[in-house]
């Protein structure tokens, strides 16, 4: 059995190999993510760095990720994906590796840069090797292969508090996981695909149509909406609903949990209702969530509502990525990498503006209006395009 795009037909075995791969980058990813994130108050702890700091390392391997997402849409037209993805994803735990040996926060800086370069180039590839194995599949994947990245992060970030639970030093956990991922990713990167080469020989080298970029637009607010989790859930219960610093830790693993159960059935539900009506579903619910988070008069009733975003935000940005590699035949790469730049860009601005919100009003009035993201997004849903090839099962 064999899978078309277009004229191209790719050996099953062949097809589920490359799946599998793909996945296992993802989760990859996730991992080292996860670690280099949970461990970051280690970080802190060796270099003696505020608050502050972190916040300016953060912002840069964001900016760095975000630049490089954008740079990555004309550098894949002339090398492809499969080529890219095999320098990035080594490329991503070399420089963890990196933040892990810096003995200085300059040098830590330049870490976070290469961290932010690097990881740009592998999400933006892992998503559009995806895309081409969802294509020749003709079926969903994107959701499943999103989930991967949610479990890996999830498990980085348990072995990152098994680790400090243990007393190992920061420098000893994070370049143990870069040393045991390196290789891990030099082997997965033999299972990628080639580009069919109709897709190699025009992309990017004309402009992306505006369906694009009212995808990315999706994207943005999906990862915006993400983003608020993660930065804003433990100050609002533990600042406004005077939760215990405990209880307050458990909205954001109740929110990665909804996440991941999700995206492990968002494929399904794509097959049966379209993207486009789940798009607009995810972002209706999306604003239902917010909603009872802001209202919420206890704890447990605003992780509940934390959690119900997950569950609902989870699709979008794994549905954006799909949709830009079929919207522009021929430059899916090229689509996607601007998808991805615009999506991770809402990671960097989200955290901003509901800041200065807050600082104006309340935490509760910033969060608050996420609700009009989340019903942008339904509303954006009917400028995507209405056909969706993956409602149709494939004949073999």
């Amino acid at each position: 059995m064999s899978a078309p795009v277009g004229d191209i037909r790719v050996p099953a075995d062949t097809l589920r190999r490359a799946h599998i791969g793909v996945f296992a980058t993802f989760a990859l990813i996730g991992v080292v993510n996860g670690i280099l994130v949970a461990r970051l108050p280690g970080l802190a702890g060796k270099l003696g760095l505020d608050a502050g700091k972190v916040g300016v390392l953060i912002l840069t391997w964001g900016i760095a990720a975000t630049v490089t997402m954008q740079c990555v849409r004309w550098l894949v037209a002339a090398l492809g994906n499969r080529a890219l993805l095999r320098v990035g994803a080594p490329a991503v735990t070399v420089a963890v590796g990196l933040f892990g040996l810096s003995p200085s926060y300059p040098l830590l800086l330049a870490a976070a840069a290469c961290f932010g370069m690097t990881s740009g180039v592998a999400e933006t590839m892992m998503n559009a090797q995806g895309s081409l194995v969802e294509r020749l599949s003709g079926r969903p994947l994107m959701n499943g292969l999103h989930a991967g990245w949610s479990t890996g992060a999830v498990t980085g970030g348990l072995l990152a508090a098994l680790l400090a639970a243990l007393h190992v030093s920061y420098t000893a956990s994070v370049v143990a996981v870069a040393v045991c991922a390196l290789p891990v990713a030099l082997a997965v990167g033999r299972t990628y695909l080639d580009e069919p080469a109709e897709e190699e020989t025009s992309e990017g080298r004309r402009g992306l149509p505006a369906s694009v970029y009212v995808i990315g637009a999706i994207s943005f607010l999906g990862l915006l909406l993400e983003g608020l989790v993660a930065d804003w859930s433990g100050l609002l219960l533990h600042g406004d609903l005077h939760a215990s610093e405990a209880l307050a830790a458990l909205a954001y693993p109740a929110f990665e949990l909804a996440t991941l159960t999700g995206r492990l059935f968002g494929d399904r539900l794509r097959v049966r209702v379209g993207g486009r009506p789940l798009l607009a579903a995810a972002g209706g619910a999306t604003a239902v969530g917010v909603l009872v988070v802001v209202t919420a008069g206890t704890a447990p009733g605003a992780i509940a509502g934390f959690a119900l975003t997950g569950l609902a935000v989870c699709v979008v940005v794994p549905l954006t990525m799909s949709l830009a590699g079929t919207v522009a035949p021929g430059r899916s790469d090229a689509a996607i990498a601007q998808v991805s730049a615009m999506g991770y860009s809402g990671l960097l601005v989200g955290p901003v503006v509901i800041g200065f919100v807050a600082e104006a009003s309340t935490l509760r009035t910033g969060i608050g209006l996420m609700t009009v993201a989340a019903l942008l997004i339904a509303a954006g849903s009917r400028a995507v395009p209405a056909h969706d090839d993956h409602r149709r099962t494939p004949e073999g």
